[in-house]
């Protein structure tokens, strides 16, 4: 598989070279050649087959043959050590758990998928490689769990001071070794355009051999495909599914399986305040502006990055886009209200953001005779210190993270401005 930029079809590189360079020389995201098709017969056979092969099935046409089978499959099972869980709520509504790997959120997947990725492309590199990513919450932490301590690795992650929960900061700022934390004064979009930025200069890119981790990265984005398999896998029928969306990486996923063949019956797009997209799917203008701060924190993205790649699987047709996709905008007041209630009324926890997921599911669904699934992409503990009042002392702290609260946060003030960024690159 090859893969263009969407800003320059001509541009056309490896698998290997869009993973390490992770953004093209154009600003342009990666994208694959062609959309492949799993085999025939493999949605009637899925419920016989182990998560590492639904994980093969889906990833290997895009990777090929640049890793092989055996370290492929080993890269699967190493990101699949965990569960994922398909779990009734209640009536028709089901929350696919993606909160049960080490850092407790969904994107452990894609970071250890890349980390694995990267760490065979660089096995006969004696350079040092600099992993730069931008986080609104839950994205540094599962890099810098995925990459720690990798040998010839340094790890950078940007995160907007004041705007992700303690919980998320202190996975950020107390690993040490080969995990920086930069604390920049701005949003997340603030952190994002300055880690873009990086990528574009010829003078620091000639200092620092960098790649990205953020889901921009083909290897971060593409393996998110495997959770809405194994949740077909699980209940064997087509779904909604209403996925929580920020940076949009995580929907865009989910429907490239579906361009592949899964059966699903809709895609809901559930944004906080954020809602960039809700009013381009409503009124066809894209007009991004400044993110504004919500309990939602990882969705506060006024420039979702992926969304470009959702226009591309839909030729950039609005038309046919709304046929697969509908997208709904919710505030925090309408938040905290569904998890006190769907904790009160079913004693089902939700965090902030699969709160919103719920909540667009219930929109769509409207008492339709349908099964709805929304995706529960971190664990409660990671928002404690913003949930309700009513639920703080009901949510429960898993040990593997307990001890977290008791280090000492470790982290580089910045401003928000890309040439302080580039002088502490430098002086790296």
């Amino acid at each position: 598989m090859k893969y263009y930029s969407l800003q320059n079809k001509e541009h056309i590189v490896s698998f290997e070279d869009a993973v390490v360079a992770g953004l093209a020389p154009d600003k342009g995201l990666y994208f694959p050649e062609h959309i492949p098709a799993f085999d025939k017969g493999f949605f009637e056979n899925i419920g016989t087959l182990s998560e590492v092969e639904i994980g093969y099935a889906a990833i290997k046409p895009f990777v090929g043959e640049e890793i092989p089978d055996d370290v492929l499959r080993k890269i699967i099972a190493d990101t699949l050590s965990f569960p994922f869980p398909v779990a009734p709520v209640h009536d028709n509504i089901y929350s696919l758990e993606l909160w049960h790997g080490p850092t407790l959120a969904f994107k452990d997947v894609g970071a250890r998928f890349m980390a694995g990725c990267l760490g065979y492309f660089r096995r006969n590199d004696t350079r040092p490689v600099t992993v730069l990513v931008a986080t609104s919450g839950d994205t540094g932490g599962a890099v810098a769990n995925g990459f720690y301590d990798v040998p010839g690795v340094k790890v950078v992650i940007l995160y907007p001071s004041g705007k992700v929960s303690t919980l998320q900061e202190k996975q950020l700022t107390t690993l040490g070794k080969n995990i920086t934390a930069l604390e920049i004064a701005g949003t997340f979009d603030d952190c994002q355009r300055m880690v873009k930025t990086a990528f574009l200069d010829a003078e620091l890119q000639a200092h620092s051999l960098l790649t990205s981790a953020n889901s921009i990265n083909v290897a971060r984005w593409l393996p998110q495909m495997f959770y809405y398999l194994l949740a077909y896998k699980q209940l064997q029928k087509e779904v909604v599914f209403s996925v929580p969306s920020g940076n949009f990486g995580n929907i865009c996923a989910g429907m490239m399986a579906a361009a592949m063949g899964l059966p699903v019956k809709h895609f809901v797009a559930s944004t906080n305040v954020n809602d960039t997209v809700p009013r381009f799917m409503e009124n066809g203008q894209y007009q991004p502006g400044q993110a504004k701060p919500t309990l939602s924190n990882a969705m506060d993205v006024a420039d979702p990055s992926n969304f470009v790649r959702i226009l591309q699987l839909f030729t950039n047709s609005l038309p046919a886009l709304k046929e697969k996709l509908t997208a709904y905008s919710f505030d925090d007041r309408a938040t905290v209200a569904t998890m006190e209630a769907v904790w009160s009324k079913h004693h089902y926890m939700l965090d902030p953001h699969g709160a919103v997921g719920y909540l667009g599911l219930q929109k769509y669904l409207a008492g339709a005779d349908t099964t709805g699934v929304f995706l529960e992409t971190a664990h409660p503990v990671k928002f404690a210190d913003t949930a309700p009042t009513s639920l703080q002392s009901q949510i429960v702290t898993p040990g593997s993270v307990q001890y977290l609260y008791s280090l000492e946060k470790e982290s580089v003030q910045l401003p928000n401005d890309y040439a302080a960024l580039k002088g502490w690159l430098m002086q790296q």
